[in-house]
């Protein structure tokens, strides 16, 4: 079983909030056999679940064999439950254990007490309805259909194939036809319909819910209306297909979502066929309960995937080539595969009235994911409105400084202004580091110089003090701004040894004569070679090079 492939570009925070939705345990173990996520259902059924942990020291032996052997399904107890599980694939080289009860014990209870409770199965009576609920007393068919619906709903966070599987398996296990029913949206609704067949049909119509007795109810999260009481010859026919003729019982039920409406599913059985019994109601609602829960999931995942690829459009750096004369190009890479966005930042802004040159931004957030990318944005805007009315570098560090100390946040940031403007002998460029390395220098020979500019953290400290360096880029000479994730990049022969500046400069004295697009992606790559472990920081690099002027053709003769 896998993942959908939307959850390659997914933030791990938000995969995390999804999984604490789940009705049932899930532990997300990664390459080296280490517990990164489990839900609160995990911790609380598995005794001496935790996080940051070795996968086998955390659960039973049976459950860590099978992971250690690569098998996707293994059986045993945990207490005195007999537990199945089902490991699923997830980018990044993780697995993901999906638990569910096996029988009609207690998950969790270690007593062999009946606590009332199976991943969203109570026992006893229905206060709302006065029917009897399957608990312990459930039949093994219908435990086994909920075991199946639990793994199989679960293991994806696609929205159409979440509805899909809903269907698919109550027209198996419930009816001859199901439909999932999706909330209107503009006066329309989509509907999901699988005949026992097993033909899936998907169609989006103008219809007016309100034409199922029960359905206008169901899709704003109201208790069903027992079948008994709606006339299935009252079904409309674009909720009927051609094959069934003519419907002889209906059941209504809502999928009840977390916090957002997944629907309603809607069961249909021929004229002829025995109607539906107040049990099969009752393991309907159930199953439309774990339906609900992993649509409602899958619903989440996609808004918020669709807010995470917002955000990164605007919070991502832009892309740079040459201006005016000064040749520019820049990396990124953010700490973990999975993530779009961190604290690493550069941007550029053109000439203005006061400043001929180009200014370049490069920064670096403390933190990483999201929360540092906002305030990267937020410094990367601050830094668009002072760059209309202030072209000294000093003075834009101390109102940067100010605005950041009166804000909410706690983080601070490190920062490096330079100004670069093409002249008649190369680039003049003009540098100012806000607690942030000094950029490096190529010259053409070879050498590499440091710039003399050194300055304080911003955000930390009520006033900032910083001093500028300027010097002359011959052409084909590269002044290179880098984030500490360069250098404190961990790997080599031993595993543990930091990247380093020493080896950065002798990387760069390579790149004499490059052009910038070149100089970036040379240290990009033997940045990333150097690395032996999935544990690292943001990266980035710009490069700011004097072009080395084209060879003119000669005058044409005559």
């Amino acid at each position: 079983m896998s993942t959908e492939s939307a959850t390659e570009s997914f933030d791990p925070s938000t995969v995390a909030s999804i999984l604490a939705l789940a009705p049932f345990p899930v532990v997300v173990v990664d390459g080296g056999g280490r517990v990164v996520d489990a839900n609160p259902a995990a911790v609380e059924a598995v005794p001496g679940m935790r996080v940051d942990a070795g996968f086998e020291d955390c659960v039973p032996r049976w459950l860590a064999e099978a992971h250690a052997a690569g098998r996707p399904h293994a059986s045993g107890r945990i207490g005195n439950r007999l537990v199945r599980g089902t490991a699923s694939r997830w980018p990044g080289g993780r697995l993901a254990w999906w638990l569910a009860g096996d029988d009609d014990s207690d998950f969790g209870s270690d007593d062999g007490s009946d606590s009332g409770s199976d991943f969203g199965l109570d026992s006893g009576s229905d206060p709302a309805s006065g029917h009897r609920r399957p608990g312990s007393a459930l039949d093994a068919g219908a435990t086994a259909f909920l075991v199946e619906a639990s793994n199989q709903l679960m293991s994806s966070l696609n929205v159409e194939r979440s509805l899909e599987i809903t269907a698919t398996l109550a027209a198996r296990h419930l009816a001859e036809v199901a439909v999932v029913v999706a909330p209107p949206s503009r006066r329309r609704i989509a509907i999901t319909r699988v005949a026992r067949s097993g033909a899936v049909e998907r169609r989006t119509l103008r219809v007016d819910p309100a034409e199922v007795p029960g359905l206008s109810e169901a899709l704003q999260g109201f208790p069903p209306v027992p079948s008994r009481w709606i006339d299935p010859a009252a079904a409309p026919g674009w909720l009927v297909p051609g094959d069934l003729q003519e419907p002889g019982s209906l059941i209504v039920t809502p999928l009840p979502g977390n916090g957002i409406p997944a629907g309603a599913l809607v069961l249909l059985r021929g004229r002829g066929q025995e109607r539906f019994t107040e049990s099969e109601e009752a393991l309907a609602r159930v199953f439309a309960a774990r339906a609900g829960a992993a649509i409602s999931a899958a619903l989440l995942f996609t808004r918020q995937s669709a807010l995470a690829r917002t955000l990164a459009e605007d919070l991502m750096p832009p892309s740079l080539t040459r201006v005016g004369g000064v040749e520019l190009a820049g990396g990124y890479r953010p700490a973990g595969d999975e993530q779009r966005l961190g604290g690493d930042f550069y941007d550029f802004h053109g000439p203005t009235p006061d400043d001929p040159g180009v200014l370049v931004v490069f920064g670096d957030v403390s933190g990483k994911g999201v929360a540092a990318a906002m305030l990267a944005g937020r410094i990367r805007t601050s830094i668009s409105v002072l760059r209309t009315v202030e072209s000294d570098h000093e003075r834009m560090l101390q109102s940067l400084n100010r605005a950041l100390l009166s804000s909410r946040h706690t983080r601070f940031a490190t920062l490096v202004l330079a100004s670069a403007r093409s002249v008649a002998d190369g680039v003049a460029v003009r540098v100012t580091c806000g607690g942030h390395p000094p950029p490096l220098v190529v010259r053409t020979d070879g050498s590499v110089e440091r710039a003399a500019s050194r300055g304080t953290l911003i955000g930390a400290v009520e006033s900032v003090r910083a001093t500028s360096s300027e010097f002359l880029l011959a052409p084909g000479e590269t002044c290179l701004l880098y984030s500490d994730g360069i250098t404190d990049a961990v790997g080599g022969l031993s595993g543990t040894e930091h990247y380093g500046a020493d080896r950065l400069e002798q990387a760069l004295a390579g790149c004499a004569g490059l052009p910038a697009e070149a100089v970036v992606e040379r240290i990009q790559m033997l940045a990333e070679q150097w690395l032996t472990s999935n544990r690292r920081d943001d990266m980035a690099v710009v490069a700011i090079t004097a072009p080395i002027a084209p060879i003119r053709p000669p005058a044409p003769v005559g």
